[in-house]
């Protein structure tokens, strides 16, 4: 990003007077000792949902850690990194003001149109029959589901996070729940992390612009070869502990994590909702890598800034069938593999981000027939796999206005039978997305953004893994086309 976007900035582009400028410097300067020069005047090397509280509680703006609301700049990731904190004795709950507000409210009242092609419907209204196909186009007033983000430090270098999240029905379920204790041995190498959190993806779907039906959600991370019995989706927030270090300006950044087999679910089932369907007794391990560096020349001459690469993977095991009492499933047993690698990048030149991911799956033959390993594979059954990813562009005019462009695209590179009627390219996704965000209002108690977005995804065969559909494919070998037009105002406090 351009000098203009660099830590201190003020997003409403108001002249701030001396003494608050003097005093927003002095703040800064007590975290930037944890990073280089150079890191102090970098782009963004992450993202992270804005929270308030955190601006409220050490009295800066929001700029500060932020270049576009939720978007961090690198001052806003060591911060992240460090605990949520500056490293000043103001990190510890005995410091600070009894009027602190340690909550952020999160909520986008919205106006949307769904349209979902190649959907089952009765031919004749009310027949019940399903004889038809058909396209359903529904529109209207919403709500998104509300976060209730609690966050911040339970002492010196002991931080926490806690997310109660409901559907737009207020259903709740914890998103997030989690415990840190930051900075073992006084190394920013050693953090342990334990409970609900998301992986450390270097891309993050918890974190992003896109808010549609559609567009708010990366296909990748949540896509299954068809037919398969894994649940599995890497955008999901896990259940387990992880071992996370970084450098002191967050350059360069490794995670090991140790999750339970049960999709992030609480109570050993598959969902964060009691109830669901029993996991395994196994263990699932994610690795993630990465590095930012500056490209050649400064930010001001070259245009380039900090860029940022990393790696990850993700070893996992589900079951194939499950232990029983009277016919009601148990425990998951005869777990089998599956992985998923890939790599991302943000990169930036001038005003224009650029974020690639690419992502690559593989699962047992038994996985992918879904049926019990103690049993022989059906004829035909092999090890489906998958492959491809995703371009996001974010292209700022100012801190204040953002156009967003994605596109995503996965093809099934080997189905889980050689035998299929449906043919090879049975599950392919194809997405495009388009947005804007405009920032009226962005201060250290609330933020408001106006979001304007048009989505379209083609599957192949299969019902979609976004949009309002049915979710019941009239034409099994054709094409299922899902739009969505958004428009919200999101705003936290």
């Amino acid at each position: 990003m351009p000098t203009k976007f660099r830590e201190g900035a003020n997003p409403m582009n108001i002249k701030w007077s001396r003494w608050k400028t003097i005093l927003t410097c002095a703040f800064l300067v007590l975290a930037i000792v944890l990073c280089d020069a150079r890191a102090a005047s970098a782009l963004p090397a992450g993202k992270v949902i804005a929270l308030p509280m955190f601006a409220r509680k050490y009295g800066l703006p929001c700029s500060a850690c932020h270049t576009a609301w939720p978007e961090l700049n690198n001052f806003g990731q060591v911060f992240r990194d460090n605990g949520y904190q500056l490293m000043n004795d103001r990190d510890s709950p005995i410091w600070q003001n009894p009027s602190y507000f340690p909550i952020s409210f999160r909520i986008t009242p919205s106006w949307h149109r769904e349209t979902t092609t190649n959907q089952q419907v009765d031919s004749v209204p009310g027949n019940g029959l399903g004889d038809g196909i058909g396209t359903l186009t529904q529109a209207g007033f919403d709500l998104s589901g509300m976060d209730l983000w609690s966050g911040g430090t339970l002492y010196k270098n002991i931080s926490f996070i806690l997310l109660p999240s409901s559907d737009p029905t207020a259903v709740w379920h914890f998103e997030s729940a989690f415990i840190r204790f930051d900075n073992l041995w006084h190394s920013p190498w050693l953090n342990v992390k334990f409970g609900r959190f998301e992986l450390d993806n270097l891309i993050s779907e918890k974190r992003f612009l896109f808010l549609s039906a559609n567009g708010g959600l990366y296909q990748i991370y949540h896509f299954d070869n068809p037919g398969s019995s894994n649940n599995f989706g890497y955008g999901d927030n896990q259940i387990g502990v992880e071992l996370a270090g970084h450098s002191a300006n967050s350059y360069t950044r490794y995670s090991v994590s140790v999750l339970s087999s049960n999709e992030g679910g609480v109570n050993f089932t598959t969902d964060v909702v009691p109830g669901g369907t029993p996991s395994n007794r196994s263990y699932d391990v994610n690795l993630a890598f990465s590095q930012a560096f500056n490209a050649p020349g400064t930010p001001g001459e070259s245009g380039f800034g900090l860029e940022r690469v990393g790696a990850f993977a993700y070893i996992g095991q589900r079951p194939t069938n499950y232990e029983t009492e009277l016919g009601t499933q148990l425990v998951g047993i005869n777990n089998k593999p599956f992985f998923r690698i890939g790599f991302a990048g943000d990169l930036s030149y001038k005003n224009l981000e650029l974020m690639p991911l690419f992502i690559y799956g593989h699962d047992n033959p038994y996985l992918g027939a879904g049926v019990p390993s103690t049993a022989p594979l059906p004829p035909g059954a092999q090890a489906p796999t998958f492959y491809g990813g995703f371009l996001e562009a974010h292209y700022y005019f100012n801190p204040q206005n953002v156009a967003l462009a994605r596109f995503e695209q996965i093809n099934v590179g080997q189905q889980a039978f050689t035998n299929t009627s449906f043919g090879g390219s049975n599950g392919n996704i194809t997405a495009v997305s388009f947005g804007y965000r405009w920032y009226p209002i962005m201060f250290s108690r609330a933020g408001v953004a106006l979001d304007g977005e048009f989505s379209r995804v083609r599957t192949i065969g299969q019902e979609p893994e976004s949009g309002n559909g049915t979710g019941v494919v009239g034409n099994p070998t054709g094409a299922v086309w899902s739009n969505s037009i958004y428009f919200g105002i999101d705003f936290d406090f």
